[in-house]
């Protein structure tokens, strides 16, 4: 009794511990080899640019905290992911700099596959590791494909969205990687059915590079505003929550891969 008394103790001082925030967001971000070294760098930078923009950074002091935690990783085949920012809280551009400079620090890596669920289950196991708190917990999902590595992308969401996790998606509508063979014309209609899920999840489809600044920045607005049960109007980035369209393939990538892999061993 005395070591069950001890251990809830334990528990309770470690919950206390954590620091109270408005959102816990990871962010993941693609870099398979579809990816150019100038799409890279731009994505990097669209993130630095939205994260020290005066109106996320309002919405984040809007918030019931003023602050929020996030953490950032690279991704591409179902064993390749690579942390860039630990989780850091951000509550003033300071913080917000200092997320900036790490993003800076070395350039990205692109490697081999598309692997959305193992993303996704790297993202929902950050969480674990967070000394956070978070009124809602976010995964921010960006890429240029569909799944065609790991586990079937329905289950890694699904399982993320049974823990309590929205997943929100930036499916990248671009051209002019190393390669296209993999990609799907309706990548938006995946993100939708496939990828993204939970309480208010949505997703922004980018359709030029030129836009992916100012997506992510809306992005990152919505997701700190809370909720969202009717989705604002804008006819250059439509806000679309997700659906579940009777006979979608979300098992196209895997199919793509499997039919079409004798060509060449990229993404």
């Amino acid at each position: 009794m005395a070591a069950s008394i001890l251990s809830g103790g334990l528990l309770s001082q470690s919950a206390n511990a954590q620091q109270a925030v408005d959102v816990e967001l990871v962010l993941a971000v693609d870099v398979s080899l579809s990816m150019s070294p100038q799409e890279l760098e731009i994505q990097r930078r669209g993130y630095a640019a939205a994260l020290t923009d005066e109106r996320v950074l309002q919405a984040i002091a809007d918030g019931a905290h003023g602050r929020i935690a996030v953490t950032y990783f690279e991704w591409a085949g179902s064993t390749t992911q690579h942390l860039i920012v630990p989780w850091t809280v951000i509550g003033s551009r300071a913080d917000a700099e200092r997320v900036v400079a790490q993003l800076g620090a070395n350039p990205p890596n692109s490697a081999r596959r598309t692997s959305i669920s193992g993303a996704l289950e790297f993202g929902a196991d950050l969480f674990a590791e967070s000394q956070f708190r978070g009124s809602k917990r976010v995964i921010d999902i960006s890429g240029d494909g569909p799944n065609n590595q790991g586990s079937p992308v329905v289950i890694s969401r699904d399982a993320a969205v049974a823990q309590g996790i929205v997943v929100n998606g930036l499916p990248l509508m671009t051209s002019g990687g190393f390669t296209s063979v993999y990609d799907v014309k309706d990548l938006d209609n995946y993100y939708t059915n496939c990828v993204i899920g939970g309480p208010g999840a949505f997703m922004i489809p980018v359709n030029d590079w030129e836009q992916f600044p100012e997506a992510i920045r809306r992005k990152l607005v919505l997701e700190l505003a809370g909720n969202l049960e009717q989705p604002p109007a804008d006819d250059e980035f439509p806000v679309i929550l997700a659906q579940d369209l009777l006979g979608y393939d979300c098992m196209v990538g895997e199919k793509m891969w499997r039919d079409r892999s004798f060509m060449w061993d990229s993404r």
